[in-house]
């Protein structure tokens, strides 16, 4: 026995070093790609205002030749050409240099993310074969000399069990955190009546709880995986705050607009304080102490918002329920935009 636990604690040598490295690094990666998506879009804003004065510059270039065609060359307005064609020469200059910075930005944190996720594939592999090992260690043990062993005993295994199955939740909470969103090009046809009804069919609804949805949800061109990721978080979410009522309500509203779907997961559970409002789409942020859950699920529903251009909110007050609300970009055809 003594040997056994000597390869326990063997086992868990640096875990702590590694996880913080994880979540560190995870962390690091996820505000990369929203800043670096912020500066991509301010650069296409200047691309477009360039644009714009170089169809300006052309527009009257145009508009003053036809000046002098129609209404001869006493009609000419005073133009200088040649400055002209030196300013469009110079605004065609900054294009290719902003597109030129944009590719090496593009390519720069594209390999900073493959060598991200290597890591943590790597790490997470070192971290969850041992647990898995000792889990299953532990398993054996207790089958094979329950009869011999005190209730404190098998109290302590089962407490070590249920602590290395919580640390195995957070890996691949971590592992799902830094790799989301790496392959996006599975996009199909959503018909999100259809996706609400299979969710509904495996999410844990206990019987003082109602699910409200109506059928005029549209169909989107989007990852089939990523929507119904957002939609089972919040609805998870919403049944563990209505779990203790006696009749618990859990809405889903569709809004649309020319930009944007906005979806709405609404419940009349015990509500959300303030305080908590913030903190709780940060990674490993739980409001209660549930070994179940790793902690990361509205984490990476902001993370998917993200990559659509979309955003996530909460609106609420404790023990007065809460709406979480989340949009999703469309492009020019009215699908969503990644």
């Amino acid at each position: 026995m003594q040997k056994f636990l000597d390869a326990v604690e063997m086992s868990y040598q640096n875990y702590d070093e590694k996880l913080s490295m994880i979540q560190r690094a995870t962390t690091i990666s996820s505000e990369e790609l929203f800043h670096a998506n912020r500066e991509l879009t301010k650069e296409a804003q200047r691309q477009k205002k360039i644009l714009a004065s170089l169809e300006l510059a052309m527009e009257s270039l145009n508009s003053n030749l036809s000046s002098e065609d129609q209404f001869g060359s006493g009609a000419k307005k005073e133009f200088d050409v040649e400055k002209l064609a030196q300013h469009i020469s110079k605004l065609a200059a900054q294009v290719s240099e902003i597109t030129e910075e944009k590719n090496i930005l593009l390519k720069d944190l594209e390999t900073q993310n493959d060598s991200l996720n290597n890591y943590v594939q790597m790490v997470s592999h070192d971290l969850k074969s041992p647990i898995r090992n000792v889990n299953a260690l532990l398993s054996w043990i207790h089958d094979d000399n329950q009869n011999s062993l005190t209730d404190e005993s098998k109290e302590n295994i089962e407490l070590a069990s249920s602590n290395l199955v919580k640390m195995d939740n957070l890996i691949n909470g971590i592992l799902e955190h830094a790799t989301i969103g790496t392959s996006m090009e599975s996009r199909m046809n959503v018909d999100i009546n259809l996706l609400l009804k299979e969710i509904e069919s495996y999410v844990p609804l206990q019987e003082n709880m109602t699910l409200e949805y109506g059928n005029d949800f549209p169909v989107i061109h989007i990852e089939k995986h990523l929507i119904e990721q957002i939609f089972a978080y919040l609805i998870t979410n919403a049944i563990a705050a209505t779990k203790h009522l006696k009749r618990g309500i859990i809405t889903i509203k569709f809004e649309d607009d020319n930009q944007f779907w906005k979806f709405s997961v609404i419940d009349n559970g015990k509500g959300i304080p303030v305080r908590h409002q913030t903190s709780i789409f940060e990674m490993f942020k739980k409001l209660e102490n549930n070994d179940s859950a790793a902690g990361v699920g509205l984490a990476l529903a902001k993370k998917i918002v993200r990559l659509y251009q979309g955003s996530i909110e909460l609106v609420s007050e404790e023990n007065m329920g809460a709406n979480f609300s989340f949009t999703l970009k469309k492009d020019s055809n009215g699908t969503t935009k990644p």
